[in-house]
């Protein structure tokens, strides 16, 4: 047998290490370069009792126990330390500080052989912690659910981290066992379940994944060797070893962990965690590795790879003949910050670069990141690259993510933080806007229910994460008060966990906010004009104080996007040219956010006799309509006869 891993490209073996069925019992290989002698013990089954490993090259140690099959727990054995779970374990039926399971991810029966995948353009994203999307916070209960996100209008479905850790509940960022979906949501064969069925309803599957750090608890991986770096420290603990010695193990532990989500999930691709934290100066990225690993397993599936990066570092997404990585898109924090402060008029802390305004709409809308290499003040650093040549596309938009209703303090979604009319607005920005749009879960029927900070951590470490989440909360000026401690909810705290689960009923009780994301939604989906572009086609200009306009241009018929977060605005004089209307046509409104369906009372044409009336706290979108030819002599001798009348009014005003 190869004592090395597989190389690049290969898929001769899906994983180098861990324990596959086999025709003769079950075939077990770690790398543990530490150690002389590694035992693995089996510890249920017709196989229980000490297996002695042989050593290969490169510190391998492997064998076949013959009569171990799935289903059967083990460890391994370290030089008589341990006995510890395995480094690529598939499944911890008993958590992470328990034996590991012996997995045939083969034994699946999939449907799913016509689903070709999806990629990144022209989909919109819905991100979900399956512990809390439902009641029963499992995967059969997601399941229950799929047909209501596809007929809203979601495309992609992506999955906060499902990696085992320690405790009863967790958002799942501090996993320990990255190959082994945690046994607090269902087996690993539920988890495929949940993935063929959102494939039967035409739903793609990404999965957020954390290579930027492990868990503080039950991570046993130092025991078999160096995965930990001695140089790279992330804000959470000690990074991975992408660059040091024995780094190649390493770096193929997590690729391959990259490809086996979508080999032996069926997942369509990844979100990669904080990616500016994940620290590897080899003359090839890990993060290179990690998008090739993907488009590899996938077997030409459609995939999609994207990441949260704070600096929103293009190369990232450029092509490796470009110098990049190859990843599909950024998250836009920027779209976020601005939309709320327009939303909230709340500009503290890190939101504190951004004042809400027009211009900043229309130059997310335009050009996706707002900070592209100017000075951030928040930081005192220069912040963001330019996106003059990047797709709109991979620009993902939001106002919502676990992050950021959670660093509300009180855990408020946008709703609870803004008036409707300002909320449906900034709705249809989001929709709308050239980026690829991602709602967090229950978003599109104003979930009464919070989303907090929760982990069930061991006593010792309870104290410190509370601790860590007032000081990071403390940054708010609203927020920096003695009593904090008391005021935040108790991270550990099951109660906390029970507030956060949705009640899928109020998809009818708040109908009026469901049918606003769904007719957006649909308006995306059918109009030409708000389709995915590889080419910017959009401008836009501000017109007042809170209002601006956002142009479409489209063969089929540009489009208007007219919103004003301010009161009623009155525009005798319209010198803006992207308020024209084509040759020979008109302006109708063919949606408006004040529609009574949405909660609104109703929208009057915007464009009036004496010029355009806005109105407060909406947005509209508007279309050409043809004037037939008689209408066209019409409008010029009205034009004219409107004309001579101001003419005579403006030579007269001062003699009145």
């Amino acid at each position: 047998m190869n004592a090395s891993p597989p190389e690049p490209g290969s898929l001769a073996r899906p994983l180098a290490v861990g324990a596959e069925v086999t025709s003769n019992g079950v075939h077990f290989r770690v790398w543990a370069p530490k150690r002389n002698r590694v035992e693995v013990v089996v510890e249920s089954g017709a196989a229980v009792g000490e297996h002695l490993l042989r050593s290969e090259e490169d510190r391998y140690f492997t064998g076949v126990v013959a009569r171990a099959a799935a289903g059967d727990l083990y460890r391994y054995r370290l030089d008589g330390d341990g006995p510890f779970p395995d480094p690529v374990s598939r499944f911890q039926p008993d958590g992470p500080f328990g034996p590991s399971q012996v997995v045939n991810p083969a034994a699946f029966a999939w449907t799913d052989d016509a689903w070709k995948g999806r990629s990144l353009a022209g989909q919109v994203i819905y991100e979900l912690h399956v512990g809390t999307f439902t009641r029963a916070g499992t995967w059969a209960a997601a399941s229950e659910q799929l047909p209501h996100l596809a007929e809203l209008g979601v495309t992609v479905l992506e999955v906060m981290p499902v990696g085992d850790f320690p405790g009863r509940f967790g958002w799942g960022y501090d996993g320990v066992n990255l190959y082994a979906p945690t046994r607090l949501y269902g087996t690993p064969d539920d988890f495929r379940g949940f993935v063929d069925a959102a494939h039967r309803h035409r739903l793609a599957v990404i999965l957020d994944v954390v290579y930027n750090h492990l868990g503080p608890d039950g991570c046993y991986l130092a025991e078999f060797g160096p995965y930990f770096s001695d140089t790279h420290v992330s804000d959470w603990g000690n990074g991975l070893n992408f660059d040091g010695l024995d780094c190649e193990r390493v770096r193929e532990f997590v690729a391959a962990n990259a490809g086996y989500w979508v080999d032996e999930f069926h997942l369509d691709g990844l979100r990669i965690d904080a990616s500016q934290s994940i620290h590897d100066d080899s003359p090839r990225h890990i993060l290179a590795d990690i998008a090739a690993r993907v488009r590899l397993a996938a077997r030409g599936r459609a995939t999609i790879v994207v990441n949260e990066n704070e600096p929103q570092d293009v190369k990232l997404v450029r092509p490796a003949e470009q110098g990049g990585y190859g990843l599909d898109g950024l998250w836009n924090e920027d779209f976020h910050h601005t939309g709320m402060v327009a939303l909230t008029g709340r500009a503290e802390a890190y939101y504190s670069d951004h004042a809400g305004g027009p211009q900043e709409l229309v130059s997310a809308a335009k050009y996706g990141f707002l900070f592209q290499g100017q000075r951030y003040a928040w930081q005192e650093a220069r912040r963001g690259t330019p996106t003059f040549d990047v797709a709109p596309w991979r620009v993902v938009n939001y106002l919502q993510n676990h992050d950021q209703v959670a660093n509300s303090g009180h855990g408020h979604r946008a709703h609870r933080q803004t008036s409707p009319g300002r909320l449906r607005a900034a709705t249809a920005c989001l929709l709308l806007f050239p980026g690829t749009p991602m709602l967090f879960m229950g978003q599109e029927f104003a979930a009464s229910a919070p989303f907090y900070y929760f982990a069930d951590a061991k006593p010792e470490l309870a104290p410190k994460i509370r601790a860590g989440r007032v000081q990071f909360m403390s940054q708010f000026r609203s927020m920096d008060r003695p009593d904090l401690t008391g005021w935040l909810p108790d991270p550990d705290s099951p109660e906390t966990v029970k507030r956060c689960r949705l009640d899928h009923t109020e998809r009818e009780t708040n109908a009026d906010v469901y049918r606003l994301h769904k007719d957006l939604l649909t308006l995306r989906r059918t109009d030409a004009a708000f389709g995915p572009s590889d080419v910017r086609k959009v401008d836009g200009a501000v017109l007042g104080p809170r209002a601006f306009v956002v142009r479409y241009f489209a063969a089929a018929g540009d489009r208007l996007l007219l919103v004003n977060f301010g009161t009623d605005q009155f525009l005798d004089r319209a010198p803006e040219p992207l308020l024209a209307p084509p040759v020979g046509h008109s302006w109708r409104v063919v949606w408006s956010s004040d529609d009574p369906a949405y909660g609104g009372t109703g929208t009057a044409h915007p464009e009036v006799r004496d010029g355009w009336r806005l109105p407060g706290e909406a947005a509209l979108v508007m279309a050409p309509d043809p004037l037939p030819p008689a209408d066209l002599k019409a409008v010029r001798k009205y034009a004219e006869r409107l004309a001579k009348e101001r003419r005579e009014h403006e030579r007269t005003r001062f003699w009145q």
